[in-house]
């Protein structure tokens, strides 16, 4: 199954990067395409279950789909997670 998502706070490509990298990192996830201009990704998944995880994740890191609360905490986690995403860029 494919699902594409509007996340919130993604500022750059150090944004997409990280979030790419953690996606591919998940079992049951591929195909990953994200868009910091649009603020979407896109990815296949196999299970509910899997897809339950990769947006739990995205909100851990600080991105969480659009409509789900957006605190002050996830919007802190993002530049964290931006700054991380920067550094692993090749």
């Amino acid at each position: 199954m494919k699902t594409l998502l509007k996340l919130q706070n993604v500022k750059c490509g150090g944004c997409t990067n990280g979030i790419a990298v953690r996606l591919l990192k998940l079992s049951g996830i591929n195909d990953v395409q994200i868009s910091d201009e649009d603020s979407e990704v896109s990815f296949s998944y196999e299970t509910a279950n899997d897809l339950a995880i990769a947006e739990r994740m995205l909100t851990q890191m600080g991105y969480p789909p659009e409509g789900a609360e957006n605190t002050f905490i996830n919007k802190a986690k993002s530049f964290l997670s931006c700054a991380t995403g920067k550094m692993n860029v090749a």
